[in-house]
């Protein structure tokens, strides 16, 4: 078999990386590792973990051009837990694997969920003791202003596609705030029970889906009354949620039976369960709609699902605690 030359290996290589940078990056908040996995989802392996310059972070966006990570520093506490108080996030570029700014919230406020306005690409990011959603310019890293969720522990948050309104998972008081985002204001709060966690919405905006702490059931609201409309009974109590991309079904963790709900939104009833590692946390659909992600923190692993088969393809080794994820695209 002839060689290859010195610069046919270096094209290959260079394509080989090329290709997977079209795939995009699977980013895992590592909690005990206070750190963050910049996983190849093709080759199901952690390419690095990137150090954080804070105690640790819950969860992670990426930016819309997939060059950037924003990773809140929550603290070492749960949600009302006495522990450290986080004040800064923290930004990754992704390629260079590195921390390449920092945002000082001024003081501490527990910062968690990021996520990006779908229309304006402003970044919001819960501020959980400011009883806020707090606004940041993702290009100058400066904080623009707030908007008040009027309660405590409002830890997740979700926008709707046309950037009007955001809903906050407020757990301790077990409700959700209703947002207005242009006029940075709640509109509503709508009680859930005593005590409820995550939060997601539905691909036409029509539903925000939240899992009521108490009972095995997800919560069901409609957005156009902004009232609690339906509740699906599960198999086991509800945490982080995510719809596939054609609307028709929502995927839901199930952490105390180490279980996935397949929710089939046109019945609004589970259709199936799927057997995951210990402690589900976070549910993760990747952009094609092929796959889905789920970070089972107990097991330090995340698992991959095939929604075709509806089956755990393989399970990926993420590092300690493994929570939050986000899915960075290709360059």
């Amino acid at each position: 078999m002839a060689k290859r030359s010195p610069v046919c290996l270096t094209m290959l290589a260079l394509l080989a990386t090329a290709g997977y940078a079209q795939q995009g990056r699977l980013l895992v908040a590592q909690k005990d590792d206070r750190s963050l996995a910049i996983v190849d989802p093709a080759a199901g392996k952690v390419i690095t973990s990137v150090a954080e310059d804070g105690v640790t972070g819950h969860e992670v966006v990426a930016s819309p051009d997939g060059r950037l990570a924003y990773v809140p520093i929550y603290g070492n506490s749960g949600v009302g837990q006495p522990g450290t108080d986080g004040q800064t996030m923290v930004v990754i570029d992704i390629a260079q694997q590195k921390v390449v700014g920092t945002v000082d919230f001024g003081h501490p406020v527990r910062p968690h969920m990021p996520i990006f306005g779908p229309k304006n690409g402003l970044l919001y990011v819960t501020t959980e003791l400011d009883h806020t959603v707090t606004i940041i310019d993702p290009k100058t890293l400066k904080i623009l202003g707030s908007i008040p969720t009027g309660q405590p522990e409002s830890h997740m948050l979700a926008i709707s596609h046309d950037g009007r309104h955001g809903y906050t998972a407020n757990v301790g008081p077990g409700t959700v705030s209703v947002l207005d985002m242009d006029a940075r204001k709640t509109i509503k709060v709508i009680p859930i029970s005593s005590n409820t966690q995550r939060i997601s919405i539905s691909k036409d905006d029509r539903w925000v889906f939240t899992a009521d702490q108490t009972k095995p059931r997800l919560v069901v609201i409609d957005t156009a009354a902004n009232t609690v409309a339906k509740w699906v009974q599960m198999a086991g109590t509800g945490y982080g949620s995510a719809p596939t991309p054609d609307g028709r079904w929502l995927l839901v963790a199930l952490p105390d039976v180490n279980k996935v709900a397949v929710i089939d939104l046109e019945t609004m009833k589970q259709a199936r369960t799927i057997d995951v590692p210990a402690y589900p946390q976070e549910t993760l659909v990747s952009p094609d709609g092929k796959t889905a992600y789920v970070s089972c923190m107990s097991a330090d692993q995340v698992a991959e699902i095939d929604l075709a088969s509806w089956k755990v393809t393989r399970v990926i080794s993420t590092g300690k605690k493994t929570d939050g994820l986000a899915w960075a695209k290709g360059q």
